[in-house]
């Protein structure tokens, strides 16, 4: 159960993170939850392509989703652009 809560706290702040750079702002709680949570899985997998990994406990975790956010909001917005 901790593990879900630490979990659904990374992605908040990792969305919450992505949409400060990329909109200016935030999204609400469960958008910035969303858009984090599934920029962790987009951020393991590039820095596992990369061969990198996160062994930073929980700041690391942070910084992987929110790069992760990060390209999820890009892509999105590239999307939405055409």
């Amino acid at each position: 159960m901790m593990g879900l809560i630490a979990f659904l706290l990374v992605g908040l702040i990792a969305g919450w993170l992505a949409g400060k750079v990329i909109k200016g702002g935030g999204m609400g709680l469960i958008g910035n939850m969303v858009v984090g949570v599934v920029g962790a899985y987009i951020g393991g997998f590039l820095f596992g392509l990369l061969g990198l990994q996160s062994t930073g406990g929980m700041i690391g975790s942070i910084i992987v989703a929110t790069v992760g956010a990060i390209v999820l909001l890009w892509f999105v917005g590239m999307l939405k652009k055409k």
